[in-house]
């Protein structure tokens, strides 16, 4: 009853924050986003300052979208993009984020899908709806990216309710008194390999990374060195309000699948990058122990759900993990994606920076 009171708190603010002449059709939560639907858009698009005063009165994240029924289905939307966009783009491919509204258009030339001044992205939105962003192809198309891309396209409602789900555990009561912090060793001090540390307050729990010693990390085979997951801090593992991962490399991930096979069903929050580079890479293990007659620590279905639960997060983009606790990534530079992974705790007044591996020199 405390956290729907909370919402409904939320909502009311939102209502009456947002100018009469603006429709709002519905008000939901995507984890820590406060996400407002609305029908004329355009409308807002004149007055863009309504998500800074938002932000400022919620002291949450808003992103603003126009309301579903606005969008062009995807398949049409598709057809009509590629009917706009000049042949000479070289259009590689085109994918639809529902969660953001915004269809992504990888193209060999990017400037040819923006047009003059614009003009192309501008009545591509016109037409469909979507909200047009354009990234230029990689060389190279990487099969791990399309995969997952074309699994989130199969999940999009399992998706959209794990998210709310995420959206109202954040948005339960603080507990009343004195807070504290605490951080738990649980593996990676004074060793390589099996990195994990557990971050706890009076109100929350979160695990930073989860991976494999260094003697085994090929297979996961029977002596594999783990971190100390049996720790009675960090029991139940349903318990943990939230994982948040540095970098792909094994020893900082190489068991987070296991812990969804355990129960886990909470957010992954990494980069964009790591999402990928992690789940390859934890994939290739599975595919060596199999050849190598080693049985892993868990199975490709648990690799699925630990994607379909990642909240990526970009460098630099402070977001609520906990009803106490706000994540910043910051560059590591050690490999791609890689982040030093800032805590802001309560009202800022505690600060903790872990580090995962860091590369001081120009990478």
């Amino acid at each position: 009853m405390a956290i729907e009171k909370t919402v409904d708190e939320i909502k009311d603010i939102v209502r009456k924050t947002i100018p009469s002449d603006i429709e709002v059709t519905n008000i939901d939560f995507e984890a820590s986003v406060v996400v407002v639907y609305i029908k004329n858009f355009e409308t807002y698009s004149q007055n863009t300052d309504i998500v800074r005063q938002l932000a400022q009165v919620l002291r949450r994240r808003v992103d603003i979208r126009p309301d579903p029924s606005l969008l062009a289905p995807e398949e049409s939307a598709e057809k009509k993009i590629r009917e706009i966009i000049p042949e000479d783009a070289q259009v590689v491919d085109i994918f639809f984020d529902e969660e953001t509204g915004e269809v992504i258009i990888e193209a060999l030339s990017p400037g040819a899908v923006i047009g003059k001044q614009g003009a192309v992205l501008n009545e591509i939105k016109k037409e469909i709806g979507w909200a047009p962003k354009v990234v230029r192809a990689p060389p190279i198309a990487s099969k791990t990216i399309g995969d997952i891309r074309t699994y989130m396209r199969t999940i999009a409602n399992e998706r959209k309710d794990f998210l709310r789900k995420v959206g109202r555990r954040l948005s339960r009561p603080i507990i009343e008194g004195e807070n504290w912090v605490r951080v738990t060793s649980l593996g990676g001090f004074r060793e390589v390999g099996r990195s994990s540390s557990l971050l706890s307050t009076r109100q929350s729990k979160v695990l930073i990374d989860c991976g494999l010693g260094t003697s085994d990390q090929d297979a996961g085979g029977p002596n594999v060195p783990a971190p100390y997951l049996n720790a009675p801090e960090l029991q139940p593992i349903e318990s943990l309000d939230a994982i948040v991962i540095t970098h792909a490399h094994l020893d900082h991930t190489g068991l987070l699948p296991a812990l969804f096979k355990y129960g886990y069903d909470g957010p992954v929050y990494c980069t964009p990058p790591t999402r990928d580079l992690m789940s390859m890479l934890q994939l290739d293990m599975l595919k060596v122990a199999f050849g190598e007659g080693k049985k892993a620590p868990y199975d490709s279905s648990n690799i699925r759900k630990e994607v379909a639960n990642c909240i990526p997060l970009k460098y630099g983009e402070t977001t609520d993990i906990s009803p106490d606790v706000r994540l910043t990534f910051q560059n590591a530079g050690h490999i791609l994606g890689s982040a030093v992974a800032h805590f802001h705790i309560g009202d800022g007044l505690y600060n903790i920076a872990f580090s995962g591996d860091i590369k001081f020199e120009k990478t």
